[in-house]
């Protein structure tokens, strides 16, 4: 499922009000800047700070 390009466009990082860059594949918003991500749920952005996690995701934490 992917976001509208014009929620793309509006969208803001909570933490530092930066741009996010949108990973359809991995449905999340990355902010590069501090190394965090959030997570799109049925296509609406979970954009709490408390809900962020450490991007890029650790692979062992699967495991």
């Amino acid at each position: 499922m992917s976001i509208d390009p014009q929620l793309l466009e509006v969208l803001a990082c909570p933490q530092d009000h930066g741009p996010l860059r949108y990973l359809e594949d991995e449905q999340v918003l990355v902010n590069e800047r501090l190394g965090i991500a959030y997570r799109i749920d049925d296509g609406i952005p979970v954009m709490l700070i408390d809900e962020a996690f450490a991007w890029p995701a650790d692979p062992a934490a699967n495991s």
